[in-house]
């Protein structure tokens, strides 16, 4: 429905003519998670998105700043994680602001990926709004470990956005599961990138 709603707005996927895919990762910086997800990527010499917790950034500044020297991407995702569903314009509109201050980033995915067309009107100036094409289900309570590896691999194609989450409560599906889905997104001959900081591309 979302989608529909903002064909134009949103970003969900990057069509490009270099077999190029997006990984991503929300709701981090974890002092307990972010490393070893950063020690997979580091292992496969690939770089990824990732969309911060302003909050988190604050309690966990070190693990943020290696995530920037390890030449990643970070994107905001409000400081308090809102769902713009449920939260006044003026509230939400704030909280991201006040994550921008901790996170230095033009991008931006809204939790949940909840966002009111009157909060996308007022934030896509100032940056690109990340969605997804693949949901990883990392989340997911009904999902194991194996069908987040399935359901990544079914969906990716050229251009596709993956989420992951770098979170405890996602900790022992997404870093089971990384390190399947990277190997076999390689052999299929794509390639992972970050995504451009660039309003307009």
């Amino acid at each position: 429905m979302v989608r529909k709603l903002f064909p134009h707005c949103l970003i969900w996927e990057i069509p490009n003519d270099e077999n190029k895919v997006f990984l991503t990762f929300d709701d981090g910086p974890n002092p307990e998670v972010t490393p070893e997800v950063l020690k997979i990527l580091d292992d496969y010499k690939i770089k990824a998105t990732f969309f911060c917790v302003g909050d988190n950034v604050v309690k966990h500044p070190e693990t943020y700043r290696t995530i920037l020297e390890k030449g990643h991407t970070t994107g905001n995702h409000s400081f308090h994680h809102l769902n713009g569903w449920k939260t006044k314009n003026k509230e939400y509109l704030n909280n991201v602001a006040r994550c921008r201050e901790q996170v230095d980033s033009s991008l931006f995915r809204p939790p949940y990926g909840r966002i009111r067309n009157s909060q996308v009107r007022q934030l896509r100036d100032q940056y690109r709004i990340i969605m997804w094409s693949v949901l990883a289900g990392d989340f997911d309570k009904r999902f194991s470990k194996d069908d987040c590896v399935k359901n990544v691999l079914k969906h990716t194609a050229t251009g596709s956005i993956i989420v992951f989450h770098d979170s405890l409560k996602t900790k022992n599906k997404v870093l089971y599961a990384l390190p399947k889905v990277i190997e076999n997104i390689l052999k299929r001959k794509l390639y992972f990138d970050v995504i451009s900081q660039k309003i307009h591309d």
